[in-house]
């Protein structure tokens, strides 16, 4: 086996194991995410449940590409992740609109802020393992869903805050601003995927 081969399989390995460490977090994050969202009753909160669900579809497809090669294979793993965010778009900006124009009003959430906080941090830091393995590995699908799991990140930042304005502030629309954030996110990536 040359040195080369070796490198390449441990890239691959390195690759798996971002891979089933976010699908993990995710999985998790989608049962808290479901509670905090149900006892505050925040949109916010949903929708980035709803993104952590997208996630571990993204994880999954990837999981399945790097376990087989070719461009077609690529294309329809990209084409699955795109279709997922313009999914969690649509759902997003109904319940948004919704809630804005009935004046719900969330209640706070010191889990969610915490839970958000914390994701945040976990996020960006795959993001970059996830991005830089793929570099190495010239492999796009890794690399997109490095992208996404950043996006994952900037939208844990973007739910914190607008739960947090809730919780410490009353600014009860801050939550659905928060959600429709995920939508501008959701829509862009989507349009990157299908456009490139």
């Amino acid at each position: 086996m040359t040195e080369t081969t070796r490198d390449r399989q441990a890239l691959l390995r390195t690759g798996f194991t971002l891979e089933w460490i976010t699908l993990t977090w995710n999985v998790v994050g989608v049962i808290v995410l479901a509670v905090l969202a149900i006892s505050s009753s925040s949109v916010a909160l949903a929708g980035f449940g709803l993104d952590s669900l997208i996630e571990i579809g993204a994880s999954t497809v990837v999981i399945w590409e790097l376990s087989g090669t070719g461009e077609q294979r690529q294309k329809r793993a990209l084409r699955l992740i795109g279709a997922a965010f313009i999914a969690l778009a649509g759902y997003l900006l109904v319940q948004s609109a919704i809630a804005l124009l009935s004046g719900h009003r969330p209640e706070g959430s010191l889990g969610g802020i915490i839970w958000t906080g914390v994701t945040a941090v976990c996020m960006f830091t795959l993001a970059a393992l996830k991005s830089r393995t793929g570099r190495a590995l010239g492999n796009p699908v890794l690399q997109k869903e490095g992208r996404v799991t950043l996006i994952d990140g900037l939208l844990a930042c973007a739910v914190l805050l607008g739960v947090l304005l809730n919780t410490m502030l009353g600014w009860w629309w801050a939550d659905s601003v928060a959600a429709l954030v995920i939508v501008y996110y959701a829509i862009r990536e989507a349009v990157d995927i299908f456009s490139g």
